[in-house]
């Protein structure tokens, strides 16, 4: 049965609003319409994500806000379209991530759901990590089992990265018993907070790498970078950017003087180093007829060439690519596995994966908000 949905989502790097329309029959899924709809802005958001005063009433406050500019994607979406409410069967909305913190138990979105189906007309899914996690697992990352049922291809290693505010991976290895997946660490979240600190007339963050790539890097940061205990750990794991914070790196940077921009080109290479090392391990050598492993990229970090660029020569045993030539544009990506999730719920089907997020038993995730 064809159904459409759309799927809202605002990563960690809080640099836009994703608004995904699909179309869902029976396995197909394919994207109609997309757009990325700006914050006013994101101050609060950014504030709201470390501890703070007054937490609990500047919470419902932008509980409200994230709800109604959630609602304002959703009918710019509709209108570039050319449909109604009527015409979609759920929104998907992952909300806005303020506190994860899986080693105490608990995990925040905010957006009001209640007031997003009211301020749409259309049934809303939403507190996707919840009951994962009350299931013992790290209710994150979510989207490994979305890109295992569109991407994986049987007898193939395939591995799926998102590089938003925090990078994670999919590893497909083409038996469906052998899919996992977990966050590595950072991917834009200190590179955007270092450039708007140093750069705040350049906008929200370094479009296509240009100032990071004018710098140099400092090997001996980079080392203590990497020694960040996160890294080591044993999957399942999930991260946020409550843990890679600009105070971590300005403790880290105590005592130093180096120049910003050799800080910037060094917390690329601390991307691509960390992704590296937590990528499936491959041979030195690869045969002439055995394919190599695919390495396929989504999220805002698709279009950072210089870090790309540097990943690529961390890894001359893979074939990197985005997920444009998956079938999906590497922008709406996550957008449309968030609608994915709503038809999982819709349909009581499971959307998580215990092997990736260490959750005891696979469970249909999210709850139901009627919008009438």
């Amino acid at each position: 049965m064809k159904e459409r949905y759309i799927g809202l989502m605002s990563g960690t790097s809080m640099d836009g609003i994703d608004a995904v329309l699909v179309m869902i029959d029976g396995d197909e899924l394919r994207v109609e319409a997309a757009l990325c709809h700006p914050w006013p802005t994101a101050r609060e958001l950014h504030a709201l994500s470390t501890p703070g005063d007054n937490e609990i009433d500047r919470m419902g406050v932008a509980d409200n806000l994230v709800a109604r500019e959630f609602a304002a994607a959703t009918h710019a979406l509709l209108a570039k379209a050319g449909l109604t409410p009527e015409d979609i069967r759920a929104i998907g909305s992952h909300g806005q991530t303020i506190r994860h913190r899986p080693q105490l138990g608990f995990t925040l979105q905010i957006g009001n759901a209640a007031l997003l189906a009211a301020l749409t007309g259309i049934d809303v899914v939403a507190d996707f990590r919840t009951m994962d996690m009350a299931l013992g697992g790290q209710g994150a990352p979510l989207v490994p089992a979305f890109h295992q049922a569109l991407f994986a291809k049987p007898g193939a290693l395939r591995v799926v990265l998102n590089l938003g505010g925090i990078a994670n991976i999919s590893v497909l290895p083409g038996n469906p018993g052998g899919v996992y997946g977990f966050d590595t660490g950072p991917a834009n979240t200190l590179l955007d907070g270092w450039y708007r600190r140093h750069q705040p007339d350049g906008g929200n963050y370094d479009a296509g790498g240009k100032w990071a790539a004018s710098g140099q890097l400092i090997p001996d940061l980079l080392g203590k970078l990497l020694a960040h205990p996160y890294f080591a750990a044993a999957s399942p794991k999930s991260t946020g950017r409550e843990m890679f914070t600009l105070d971590w790196l300005d403790g880290e940077l105590a005592g130093t003087a180096y120049a910003p921009v050799d800080v910037q080109r060094t917390l690329q290479a601390l991307t691509c180093h960390s992704i590296a090392r937590q990528l499936p391990a491959q041979p030195e050598a690869v045969g002439t007829s055995q394919p190599k492993a695919e390495l396929f990229v989504c999220g805002g970090g698709a279009h950072n060439t210089p870090l790309l660029a540097e990943l690529a020569s961390l890894l001359p045993c893979w074939h990197i690519a985005s997920t444009f030539d998956l079938g999906i544009d590497p922008d709406w990506a996550e957008g449309a596995a968030f609608a994915w999730l709503a038809q999982r719920f819709i349909h009581r089907k499971p959307g998580n994966l215990p092997a990736v997020t260490g959750a005891s038993r696979p469970a249909v995730l999210g709850a139901l908000y009627l919008a009438g």
